[in-house]
């Protein structure tokens, strides 16, 4: 069975100014993983090189079997920031516009997720609060039937109630075989979801490690792990 998702030797610069460099990183398939770093480490460039939404890169980047850009497209589900629609667009022209697009959007996945996040459809982009506005990115992006899903900050702006409601439950809206990599800074709330954590550190990946490992080698949690590589309490040399 081929990876989930498998990066090679990835190195990319912006504006003459280097965001990663040598990143390397294999993830096997149904993990739930948690992307760690600090504001500016690199972490939306990461999912975005992976969705092929940034280019120019050196190194190689593999979804499964798809290493091509547009394979990767098909593969991947990322949850975008609706750039593009008018704020006068309802959400049920979001949701058609992707069910064109996509041909692994599922109608009945997007039903049963605004039911569960009780959005209106009905309502126009520029109608819906941040919070609401999260959640419907959030329905949007496990619509998909896809192979990996990336959730970049997905919770910013959701009221903590919420937030917990979804966090508890997101497992559910993803096949078995399935990867899910979440980036956010609710550490603490996201941990009991993830099998495994890659932290970003010095333009590059200084830590990826199951949950288990890190509780039974260093007898701390995660978020306590991703504090102590920060922090450097934990060096590199420990891992």
């Amino acid at each position: 069975m081929s990876n989930a998702l498998a990066i090679t030797n990835l190195t990319y610069r912006k504006n003459y100014q280097t965001i990663l460099t040598d990143v390397n990183l294999t993830i096997t398939p149904g993990k739930v993983v948690g992307l760690l770093g600090e504001n500016g480490a690199g972490k939306t460039t990461l999912m975005r090189l992976i969705a092929d939404l940034a280019k120019g890169y050196r190194g190689t980047i593999a979804v499964g079997d798809a290493t091509a850009g547009v394979q990767r497209r098909i593969a991947v589900s990322f949850s975008e920031a609706l750039q593009g629609f008018r704020p006068t667009t309802k959400l049920s022209a979001v949701r058609d516009f992707y069910a064109r697009v996509y041909g692994d959007f599922s109608a009945k996945k997007y039903l049963d997720l605004i039911t569960f996040l009780q959005l209106d459809d009905d309502l126009e982009l520029a109608k819906l609060s941040k919070g609401t506005r999260e959640k419907f990115i959030i329905a949007l992006t496990l619509s998909r039937e896809a192979t990996l899903y990336l959730l970049d900050e997905p919770f910013s702006g959701i009221d903590s109630m919420s937030r917990k409601r979804i966090i508890s439950s997101i497992i559910k809206w993803k096949r078995p075989e399935a990867t899910m990599i979440i980036s956010d800074h609710y550490v603490t709330e996201i941990a009991p979801l993830l099998d495994e954590v890659v932290v970003i550190k010095d333009r590059t990946i200084c830590a990826h490690k199951s949950s288990d490992a890190i509780r039974q080698e260093f007898g701390i949690g995660v978020e306590a792990f991703y504090e102590s590589l920060y922090e450097g309490a934990i060096q590199h040399d420990d891992l």
